[in-house]
């Protein structure tokens, strides 16, 4: 297993930076070096460059566990028009290491803001980069595959910079849900803040006994867990069997996260351990979903450029669903034992496994986002199964 090591050197900028924009620039482990202005904080942050083409949603983005030691391209051309707010966090602080913009709006709007992007940025430590063509860059990783790189706006020389890219380690072999994961449980009992949020469900009398192990848990699927009539325990990624059966779950859910999921490795064990509760319904999302798949006897691979936007289809059994996802890794089809496992969606894009089910074991997985959010409510349904496999146990 490699060390996660993600590096990043920052400062927050003072109103003396405002006068005048600072140059910043973008350097990747191929060589690439493009030339921009620099926003948020200002320093040096080397990552992976990925991309994500959502209209809507950054702050979503920003935060979400699953985005660690990553730089994200913002294929919608402006950034920044509807400000931030603490409604729309998934964690207690950004996660991105940086940003990578077109250009950032000059102008905060919306009766939701409560401040606006490039203050939150620099308060949070978050590099930026704006005013490069974002469109190219997409192509170029398209093309290419996701790629280490660095955004700089404190002179650092870009020969020093390549230096320090080409030295960083590759995503592939990464165990970041260790990192990010709570190191203690905690309960959470707490529906959707969105007053708006038309989904919202009437708590059961008896709520579902829930353990949700945190490989990177976004707050948006805690809350539609508890919308759906769930009470919920989370406890850390390195949980063992025993800490978990120990709260008499009645159902468990594994979640969401960065990294590979072939080195999370406590995580699969775990999973094996809770796959021998026959009874027992268990419910993944995104790294949870990886990981089960492992578990089953599966592999795991590396997306060229992976799967992150709020518009992918995703379908099977003649149902497709519009869903959000953010993933770099996906499960190899193949490998699953199908005499045990049923293929129930697939990303209808480039056919890679979306959803998995255990034939005679009340256990799923989705590779994609059903809470949405951001994105398209479509799958919500799924949190509604899982709570209907509890159901039918009781």
């Amino acid at each position: 297993m490699i060390t996660p090591v993600i590096q990043s050197t920052v400062r927050q900028s003072s109103a003396s930076d405002a006068s005048a924009p600072t140059a910043a620039m973008l350097v990747l482990a191929d060589g690439t070096v493009l030339q921009g202005q620099a926003f948020g904080a200002l320093g040096t942050a080397i990552g992976e460059v990925v991309f994500n083409t959502g209209m809507t949603g950054y702050q979503e983005v920003m935060t979400d566990p699953s985005y660690s030691g990553q730089l994200v391209t913002f294929t919608y051309p402006e950034l920044g028009n509807t400000g931030v707010n603490h409604h729309d966090q998934e964690a207690d602080h950004p996660h991105v290491k940086g940003v990578i913009a077109r250009q950032l709006s000059p102008v905060t709007s919306n009766w939701r803001a409560e401040g606006d992007l490039q203050s939150w940025l620099n308060q949070h430590g978050v590099v930026g980069i704006q005013g490069i063509d974002t469109r190219a860059l997409v192509r170029h990783l398209r093309e290419g595959g996701a790629i280490n790189g660095a955004i700089s706006s404190d002179g650092t020389a870009p020969a020093a910079l390549l230096e320090q890219v080409k030295a960083a380690p590759s995503m592939q072999g990464l165990n970041l849900a260790a990192v990010v994961s709570t190191t203690t449980p905690y309960d959470w009992n707490t529906p959707c803040g969105a007053s708006f949020d038309a989904r919202l469900q009437p708590a059961l009398d008896r709520p579902y006994r829930v353990v949700a192990i945190d490989f990177g848990i976004k707050r948006a699927i805690l809350e539609r867990l508890v919308a759906h009539g769930c009470q919920l325990t989370v406890l850390p990624s390195s949980a063992s069997l025993a800490e978990v059966l120990a709260l008499e779950p009645e159902g468990v859910f594994l979640s969401n996260g960065p990294g590979d999921p072939a080195a999370v490795t406590s995580g699969i064990a775990l999973a094996k351990a809770l796959l021998l509760q026959p009874e027992l319904p268990i419910f993944g999302i995104c790294l949870g979903h990886q990981i089960l798949g492992l578990a089953l006897g599966g592999t795991t691979f590396k997306l060229g450029y992976g799967h992150r936007g709020l518009n992918h289809p995703c379908g099977g059994g003649g149902n497709v669903e519009i869903t959000s996802q953010n993933h770099g890794f996906a499960i190899n089809a193949d490998s699953l034992p199908a005499e045990r496992v049923a293929i129930t969606h697939r990303n209808l894009n480039d056919q890679t496994v979306a959803a998995l089910a255990l034939r005679h074991q009340p256990v799923f997985g989705v590779q994609y986002h059903p809470e949405a959010s951001p994105g398209p409510h479509d799958a919500d349904h799924h949190f509604a199964r899982f709570t209907a496999l509890m159901a039918a146990r009781r």
